[in-house]
């Protein structure tokens, strides 16, 4: 086939490809203004499948590293500090969040604000787990998808199967990014935050719960979709 043959096959691709996200994202727009329809009227066997369907948890076996997920402190430290004491795992991964404009603002002013993976740390120590076992990935993550990338990065000379400490909310959408960071290479075992507060058969009753469950379905929009939104944008633009 001629050079310009491939590029018009190349481009070809390009448009089904482009096509199929745009139609999976149309369908997800819609799906997403019938949960905001079911929310204003209340309709309760709905939502409530609609946060069970999010709640995922994996049983439980010997792994290599516990990743604690950014975020719902301490309730995610705790939980993983928990199964580190039960012998699940040798080891804890923690990333670093990338930094916000409100926190940089904060520290231009003196004024110091602690990270997500500092909250964990520390309640990780508090609990008697020792420094030693505490490991931090290389570089920040400004979501899911980047925190992953970079935990499994960290844990290659490991092995595998890891566990995936999250909330209840995150757990799904955390379960299949995992496998699609990590393929087939590294098994995720996902456990969710015992203290978690969020119920699935009632979030929609609840402001902070009912914005977490918009939230993860959006998120599931865009991992569905190939992640074309991304969490920041790309170095120069």
């Amino acid at each position: 086939m001629s050079e310009a043959g491939q590029v018009k096959n190349a481009a070809g691709l390009r448009s089904v490809w482009s096509g199929r996200l745009r139609q999976r994202a149309v369908q997800w727009s819609i799906g997403l203004l019938l949960v905001l329809a079911l929310i204003a009227f209340g309709y309760a066997p709905v939502l409530r499948g609609m946060g069970v369907v999010l709640v995922v948890e994996d049983p439980l076996e010997p792994a290599a590293a516990i990743v604690v997920l950014g975020g719902q402190a301490p309730f995610r430290a705790l939980e993983a500090a928990a199964l580190y004491r039960a012998g699940w795992a040798p080891r804890l991964v923690l990333v670093r969040g990338a930094r916000r404009e409100e926190q940089q603002a904060m520290e231009s002013l003196g004024i110091v604000v602690p990270d997500e993976w500092e909250l964990s740390r520390k309640v990780l120590l508090r609990v008697g787990v020792p420094s030693s076992a505490i490991l931090l990935g290389e570089g920040e993550a400004a979501d899911t998808l980047e925190e992953l990338q970079i935990a499994a990065k960290a844990l290659r000379p490991y092995g595998a199967p890891v566990i995936l400490v999250t909330s209840k909310v995150h757990a799904r959408r955390v379960r299949l990014t995992w496998r699609r960071v990590a393929g087939s290479q590294s098994r995720g075992i996902v456990r969710t935050a015992r203290q978690d507060p969020f119920d699935p058969g009632r979030w929609w009753k609840e402001r902070r719960f009912a914005l977490a469950v918009v939230r993860e379905y959006l998120g599931l929009l865009n991992y569905w979709a190939g992640f074309p939104i991304a969490a920041r944008a790309p170095t120069g633009t």
